[in-house]
């Protein structure tokens, strides 16, 4: 859920600890400078997280006049919650969005995925489908057990709504690939690259002149993301990808590497 490890001279982060952290600049996403890094880790430094109350709390709660700071990795256990998309804003417990569907589960409600009994209401652990208001699950099973490995279908285990339930998931934290988020927000078809703003060409070598940070949206210089981790991205004469080729895996991906 932290992402991909990135590497810059004597800083190494993860890919989510350092987008969800406030201060950096949104446009250089895996394309961060040294001093970016330095000056978020001695603001870092001095935060502590209110979960496990140790230093280094990089991600603050965006609500005006809060001064929660926590861990990423903490964020479960704190109850909080930290939003995958746009500007991936973050909220502590005590401002965090709720679903605002108005159901409660009835007597003795499973979680459709791991078969265990709910909790007796909504609340940060058990959630419900807002659209079809019967589906009930926990969230770290819509997260682990569906979102992660969802292939290129998400839906609500019951009804199989997709929009409706894949937006609440988004507002509501769970991580969902960003080739699903792309595809599904923009009405793109399931196999089409997605797009690949403010990331760049990973591969070993770049060929493109104006450099890893630019794409076309065809051609030689087109930004095709892994079809698996979403996190690196190629342009397609970097990888000898020919332009009927509409999807990639990178080497760390568990399909390239099986």
């Amino acid at each position: 859920l932290c992402g991909q490890k990135l590497e810059l001279e004597e800083f190494c982060a993860h890919l989510f600890c350092v987008v969800s952290a406030p201060g950096l600049p949104p446009a250089r996403v895996l394309g961060f400078l040294p001093e970016d890094f330095r000056r978020t880790v001695e603001w870092a430094a001095q935060k502590k997280c209110f979960v496990c109350g140790k230093n280094g709390a990089a991600i603050t709660c965006c609500w005006e006049g809060c001064d929660h700071s926590f861990h990423l990795p903490c964020a479960m256990e704190g109850e909080c919650i930290t939003q995958y998309f746009a500007l991936h804003s973050s909220f502590c417990r005590e401002h965090r969005p709720e679903q605002e569907v108005e159901v409660a589960p009835e007597n003795n409600t499973e979680c459709l995925i791991c078969l265990e009994p709910v909790e007796d209401r909504k609340s940060y652990h058990t959630m419900v489908c807002p659209a079809c208001k019967h589906a009930w699950f926990h969230r770290g099973c819509i997260q682990v057990g569906a979102a992660a490995c969802a292939g290129f279908a998400f839906n609500c285990p019951l009804c199989r709504n997709e929009q409706e339930f894949l937006q609440d998931m988004l507002t509501m934290g769970i991580r969902i690939p960003l080739r699903l988020v792309s595809r599904r927000l923009t009405g793109q078809e399931a196999a089409s690259p997605v797009s690949c703003q403010g990331l760049r060409c990973d591969a070993r070598e770049c060929l493109c002149p104006r450099g890893r940070e630019q794409a076309e949206e065809r051609g030689p210089w087109e930004l095709l993301l892994c079809s698996s981790c979403a996190a690196e991205g190629t342009h397609r004469r970097c990888s000898n990808l020919r332009t009927s080729r509409t999807s990639w895996e990178c080497e760390s991906s568990p399909e390239s590497t099986s």
